[in-house]
């Protein structure tokens, strides 16, 4: 068979594909290019990254043993991806859980009436992200640690069992009272939830990530453990230079005045939308 027919053949195979494709095709096509999207966009820049690359790598050995008749890599590979499904779910158990969360991140409770009016709840944020930038100000000159944790989507009852319930309006005073060095509740962390300041004293998970720069205390690494897990906003001072950072998806941002945390807080907190596309202060902060 030469060059031409294969050309021909391949073409008209093409052209069948094309007589049997119908709209409920497209819609699978469309959904499996979603999910595999998702996918990508889930493990990209996190240790699941690496993983995939390492499966993959497998994949090509397997294939190359099937091709070149390998029985005993062939009989050893066959064993590792038998216990591959069990062995995914244990090595990627925090990107799955992230995963679901996502999915159960959509707030049905607006189409029912269930929830405040929009315009009372961003007045409440707007009141709690004032308090707490004022509080982180007043931090920053003081050098005193603090570590806040905004609850957005993804519901933090595991760490707020941790700590002690508050469910305060939040104020400067209050904020300030709980992070003073000798307060029973300022080495843990506090939780907002719902514009309040719902429980502190809280233990966050700390980041197992290996680029985490080794200048960052535990403070910092429990913020950013803290944002890998979830989809909160996570403020922190530092009580050794005053330095006020943000945690958002792994990523930290740091270098924030009064009035850039705000900004940024407001970002994040206001409406749903990644606040690095709206906020231009985020690009002029450093990144660590």
């Amino acid at each position: 068979m030469n060059v031409l027919e294969v050309v021909t053949n391949i073409w008209y195979q093409f052209l069948g594909l094309l007589s049997s494709f119908t709209l409920s095709s497209a819609v699978d096509v469309l959904l499996v290019s979603f999910i595999i999207y998702q996918f990508i966009k889930l493990i990209r820049e996190t240790r699941a990254e690496q993983l995939v690359k390492g499966i993959l790598i497998l994949l090509i050995v397997w294939s190359a043993a099937n091709l070149f008749n390998l029985q005993m890599m062939k009989t050893i590979l066959s064993y590792v991806f038998n216990f591959s499904v069990i062995a995914l779910m244990i090595v990627f158990q925090p990107e799955v859980r992230r995963a679901l969360e996502q999915i159960g991140r959509s707030d049905l409770r607006k189409g029912f009436g269930l929830v405040q009016k929009e315009e009372d709840m961003e007045k409440e944020k707007r009141r709690c992200i004032q308090a707490v930038s004022e509080a982180a100000d007043n931090f920053q000159r003081s050098k005193t640690g603090a570590l806040i944790v905004f609850e957005r989507e993804t519901k933090l009852g595991d760490i707020i069992d941790t700590g002690t319930v508050v469910n305060a309006i939040p104020s400067v005073p209050l904020i300030g009272n709980i992070f003073w060095n000798k307060a029973p509740l300022h080495d843990g962390a506090m939780v907002i939830r719902e514009s309040m300041v719902y429980a502190a004293g809280c233990i966050l998970p700390l980041t197992k990530s290996d680029t985490v720069s080794v200048d960052l205390g535990t403070r910092h690494r429990a913020g950013i453990g803290m944002s890998e897990n979830s989809d909160a906003v996570i403020l922190i001072v530092s009580e050794e230079t005053g330095q006020i950072s943000l945690a958002v998806n792994g990523r930290l941002t740091r270098n924030y005045s009064k009035e850039t945390l705000q900004e940024a807080l407001e970002g994040y907190l206001l409406t749903e939308e990644k606040a690095e596309r709206r906020i231009p202060s985020l690009r002029r902060i450093k990144k660590q």
